[in-house]
């Protein structure tokens, strides 16, 4: 779509809906849901994803007659429906029909059994019989390694035992050799997972998948095939995934693990062979143990093969389904702390598991991401985050696979606001909506609107929450924020310097840095990246020196330190640089090959190659720098400045984010290209003129909490659009005024209460309202009137509050200035000023933490409640203000 019309939809009011929220389902009165989807509305959405949570009747009468009742009002007010599509979450117990299914459609897993020995004894024998009665196992193989005496591992030389020779009547006669030896017994069995997910669907198996497709998706499909690719836009999987750990939520689980069971099918071991050779079945035994030069050969040929059986059997067979009725199949996995490349909750390999969905996909839950802990961990449910990942890594890993698959059409939406609890107000909300749009997510599934009677405990906060939720009311100015930088960051091109290498195949395959090492070196020097996955980089291309992947184009590709990489990968990597790329290995070159397969020549060649170079991690952005490769220039340097380059034909859109919880960001930035700037307010669907020319220089001042949207077009086209023109803010210290009233009055209101309120007191100066000697225990609305005498004349009056907490709104002599949901809490009140006698009014609205202290609080320090102040009047002209916050 050509720049121009989309700037032009969005300041005539046309900008699509891009907001999906869960609408939580558990056999409600029909005016219940009839309610609840029209406060949805009121809130500026057009679109939910229905979920069971969990009905009573999942499937039955009752919960089609509610299905009945979303499509009508859907069909009625022009909204889209989506269906999460299972009863409950994560995907793949469909609706409990697996366990129906015969044994080899439901989860295998492979385990080792481990019989230790002593030789020699050239008449041993082994009972195998116990090993599987206990929980119906069958053996399928069997090897021995010798044991070292003095630390008792594995040498890594397996001896093959030939199970249908060596076994009679359920005992296996293997004569040992001298030395101390295991016996790895390999066996299939049902047991050894998640137990939460045995009558669970196996993922790699696609009769297994067929389950889950038979009785959920045909189901919608039987009863609302007409709406089909209208109003019914498609389902929702949630976090399916392998499920082969003891641990619900184990996120270490790659191999090497004695005590995990293995993702199973029945020809698997006839696969791996394929893949590896044919000495797999003596080498099993390394997926569990150490034991030499072969480890990670048979590790990597074990993930590559279940990721792929993974990508095709399951997200690739639903996708086809969909795709074949004119429906979108979208969802997201479990990526917390690495496990996107792991087994356990993970599906061993992010890019390939989400190969079959139309969108890219992400999920921030939990406290996952918190402002400030981008670093250091953060205590969590899941016990300690790798904040790294959470702020550099999970969310440019979601949006670049939006970028490089033709089928997500650059699409990428976040599950977002879910389960952390009521302390999550609009404030926080604002924050973590500009921390993915400047990642690249332009679609968003909110969690979550619930109908139960408040309180609902299940995974605050949620929106509207019976009426109890004091910030709902101004909940719609976030979803029409995020609905417009959505539709200015959707149907263009994203704009990124370097292609950093997916760390998966690397890992599988010995020590390896994880890609959101490189990934934050860049981006705290504003330089921007997409992740990019092996498979990916092999079908790819040099044009005009530059990694063309689809529609993006890379200046370099960065490979995160790596001891071993798939011998495929190293050829292409030398081939890429012969061909004029910049190929950056991050501190050393790889050592050798995933695959048990002669690497020199490869390696050799690599080291060959002019364009190939090794650097430092910790250089990594200088380097960058230093080779001309990267966006935008700051004149100092901000690890805080997040920064999104979008273009469309005869657009150019630039974000700016500062993601610091307390420090206001000032720098100058050279923004790229020539042509007229404008800055866009979001909030209020305006368009502010900041300067013209080619590389043009931008005094950037944020504040904590505050993004900045910059558009350039060509000069001709700025007549084309209302543009502010002169409107400028004064700055603190040269023209404050602290107002210090006599006195300020004080009154409440709670949610259902409001607009009524009741007089609390007064405070002679403002504090922190929320101390335990004051109102601890208050949620609401906290309204502060005063009287300001002011005889100075002027032009242009602003006025600043300061510390707020947390949504704030001003009326002036009776008339409204606005709201603001997060710093900078400033308005501009030229034309509600007088001199003279001026009424001000504030209400600030906290959020329901201090009341319910609801569990999911209770892992975050407490914000304060009100108005802390200090309110100033600004007057002098100094600064360009065209923002919103």
């Amino acid at each position: 779509m050509s720049g121009n019309i989309q700037l032009q939809e969005l300041l005539r009011g046309e900008e699509r809906n891009y907001i999906l929220p869960f609408l939580w389902q558990r056999g409600e009165e029909e005016a219940v849901i009839r309610e609840e989807l029209a406060r949805i509305r009121e809130a500026g959405i057009r679109a939910v994803c229905v979920e069971s949570r969990p009905h009573p009747d999942m499937l039955g009468p009752k919960w089609w007659r509610d299905m009945d009742i979303i499509m009508d009002e859907a069909r009625t007010h022009g909204m889209q429906i989506w269906v999460f599509d299972d009863d409950h979450f994560p995907t793949g117990h469909a609706a409990g029909k697996v366990k129906e299914a015969p044994l080899e459609h439901q989860r295998q897993f492979l385990s080792e059994r481990r019989i230790d020995a002593r030789g020699p004894d050239p008449e041993a024998s082994f009972l195998l019989r116990p090993w599987s009665v206990l929980d119906g196992a069958r053996p399928v193989g069997a090897a021995a390694a010798r044991r070292d005496p003095a630390t008792g591992k594995l040498d890594g030389e397996f001896l093959p035992i030939d199970l249908e020779t060596s076994v009679q009547d359920g005992v296996l006669y293997w004569p040992v050799p001298e030395g101390y030896w295991t016996i790895c017994l390999f066996v299939v069995t049902r047991e050894g997972g998640d137990d939460r997910r045995k009558d669970y669907l196996n993922p790699i198996v696609p009769e297994s998948t067929q389950i889950l497709i038979d009785t959920i998706y045909e189901a919608y499909y039987a009863r609302y095939k007409d709406d089909f690719g209208a109003t019914f836009a498609g389902f929702f999987s949630d976090e399916p995934g392998f499920y082969n750990s003891k641990a619900s939520y184990d996120y270490a689980s790659g191999l090497g693990n004695a005590k995990m069971a293995l993702p199973w099918r029945d020809d698997l071991l006839e696969l791996l062979e394929a893949e590896y050779g044919p000495t797999v079945r003596q080498h099993l035994p390394l997926l569990w143990h150490e034991g030499g030069p072969h480890t990670f050969a048979v590790r990597y040929a074990y993930m590559n093969v279940v990721s792929k059986l993974y990508a095709e059997h399951f997200s690739g067979r639903i996708g086809r389904w969909c795709q074949e009725r004119g429906v979108a199949y979208i969802g997201h996995l479990m990526e917390d702390n690495n496990v996107h490349a792991r087994l356990g909750c993970g599906a061993g390999h992010f890019f390939r598991a989400l190969e079959g969905q139309d969108m890219s996909g992400l999920d921030v839950v939990l406290w996952q991401i918190v402002p400030g802990f981008d670093e250091m961990s953060f205590s969590w449910m899941g016990g300690e985050t790798d904040s790294v990942f959470f702020h550099y890594g999970m969310t440019k890993l979601a949006a670049s696979l939006g970028h490089l698959d033709p089928r997500k059409r650059g699409r990428t939406f976040c599950e977002i606001f879910g389960a952390y609890g009521w302390a999550e107000g609009l404030k926080l909300m604002k924050w973590l909506t500009d921390h993915m749009l400047v990642r690249g997510v332009n679609h968003f599934v909110p969690h979550a609107f619930s109908q139960k009677e408040f309180p609902d405990w299940d995974c605050p906060p949620h929106f509207y929450a019976r009426g109890y939720n004091p910030q709902f009311r101004h909940y719609g100015l976030l979803n029409a924020y995020t609905n417009r930088l959505c539709h200015l960051l959707n149907d263009g091109q994203h704009v990124a310097t370097a292609g950093v290498l997916y760390h998966a195949e690397a890992e599988w395959s010995g020590e390896a840095m994880l890609f959101q090492e490189p990934v934050k070196q860049l981006m705290q020097n504003q330089i921007d990246c997409d992740v990019l996955p092996a498979d990916v980089l092999l079908r790819s291309s040099v044009m005009e020196g530059e990694l063309a992947v689809h529609e993006e184009r890379y200046r370099c590709l960065i490979v995160p330190y790596a001891e071993a990489l798939p011998i495929e990968l190293i050829a292409k990597l030398s081939e890429l640089a012969e061909s004029g790329l910049r190929v950056v290995f991050v501190d050393s070159l790889p050592k050798r090959a995933s695959q048990a397969v002669p690497y020199a020549e490869p390696l050799r060649r690599l080291e060959d190659q002019a364009k190939i170079s090794v650097v430092p991690l910790l250089h990594l952005a200088d380097a960058l720098r230093d080779w001309g490769m990267y966006e935008l220039e700051t004149s100092d340097r901000q690890p805080y400045l997040r920064t999104y380059q979008y273009r469309h034909d005869r657009l150019e859109v630039v974000m700016l984010f500062n993601e610091h919880p307390e420090e206001t960001l000032n720098t100058r930035v050279i923004l790229p290209g020539e042509g007229a700037w404008l800055r866009y307010d979001a909030f209020g669907n305006t368009l502010g003129r900041v300067g013209e020319g080619r590389h043009y220089a931008y005094d950037l001042t944020l504040s904590a909490y505050e993004s900045a949207v910059l558009l350039r077009i060509p000069p001709d086209d700025e007549e084309m659009y209302p543009v502010r023109k002169g409107k400028t803010a004064p700055t603190l210290e040269a023209t404050s005024r602290l107002i210090e009233p006599t006195e300020w009055r004080v009154s409440l209101a709670t949610a259902q209460d409001y607009p009524e309120f009741k007089l609390w007191g007064t405070l002679t100066s403002l504090r922190n309202l929320g101390s335990r000697e004051l109102l601890p225990r208050f949620s609401g609305t906290m309204k502060y009137e005063c009287q300001v005498q002011d005889e100075e004349a002027a032009d242009s009056v602003w006025l600043d509050l300061g510390r707020a907490y947390e949504t704030a709104q001003v009326w002036v002599n009776g008339r409204g200035a606005g709201v603001r949901l997060c710093a900078p809490y400033v308005w501009d009140i030229s034309e509600l000023w007088r001199q003279g006698t001026n009424e001000l009014t504030v209400e600030v609205t906290n959020t329901l933490a201090k009341d319910q202290q609801d569990w999911f609080s209770k892992f975050v320090q407490q914000e304060p409640s009100g108005l802390l102040g200090p309110v100033r009047l600004l007057r002098q002209s100094a600064i360009s203000a065209e923002s919103g916050n």
